[in-house]
């Protein structure tokens, strides 16, 4: 049923405990989008130290905390995204460089960037719209972990490229209960923090929406009952 409502029913074991000085808009902003960054980075592409890693859509809530976790795992951080004042914003956060989709072929420029070696990792939810640069962008022995199908559940792959380079193509979601409470404890002990874009009342939840499709947001969006 979701939780775009006033009131939401859970089992008392389910809740976790938002500390006094963290504010409620923040503490929504965070538990899906980083546990499935966190999981997705850490639990199944293990990122390490010193790795390439291509964040795809750097504007979205998953990938404004997957660029946070991927500068805090010690990895050089690309983040694709649209605009130039996001290509500002994912800076701020941790990214290393940014590529602007819009004004380039991004997995040509990865290329040009690595000096032909490619990324290690590429965070990916996109699906067909950028799934051929993703799996392009990667260097030999490169992993592809995927979290979401924004533009469509199915996407071509060269297969070329697939067994020629050693590819991994992982899927993820969520997190379990270890990875959850220590990427909360990341968070309220401020190593990671929060990115809200806006915050609007409930009743303008359609227009919340809206926005998101267009991709206007950098962060989350943040609905006040």
């Amino acid at each position: 049923p979701g939780g775009m409502a006033e009131y939401a029913v859970a089992p008392a074991t389910n809740l976790y405990p938002i500390p006094d000085d963290f504010a409620f808009p923040e503490a929504a902003a965070v538990p899906l989008a980083y546990q499935t960054a966190w999981r997705a980075l850490i639990g199944q592409a293990r990122l390490q130290a010193g790795e390439r890693v291509l964040i795809v859509g750097a504007g979205g809530g998953v990938a404004s905390a997957a660029i946070q976790i991927a500068h805090l795992a010690g990895a050089y951080v690309y983040a694709v995204t649209s605009t130039a004042e996001k290509e500002r914003r994912a800076i701020e956060l941790g990214a290393d460089e940014t590529i602007n989709y819009r004004e380039t072929d991004f997995s040509k420029e990865v290329w040009r960037r690595t000096g032909k070696r490619g990324v290690h990792v590429v965070l990916e939810n996109a699906g067909p719209a950028t799934w051929a640069g993703s799996v392009r962008a990667l260097g030999k022995g490169g992993r592809l972990v995927t979290f979401g199908a924004t533009t469509g559940r199915f996407a071509e792959t060269d297969l070329n490229l697939l067994y020629w380079n050693q590819i991994s193509l992982i899927g993820s979601t969520m997190a379990n209960d270890a990875e959850f409470r220590t990427v909360m404890g990341l968070v309220f002990s401020r190593k990671l923090r929060p990115i809200v874009d806006r915050v609007m009342p409930l009743s303008e939840g359609a227009a919340a929406q809206r926005l998101l499709e267009a991709g206007g947001q950098f962060g989350k969006i943040v609905l006040e009952p």
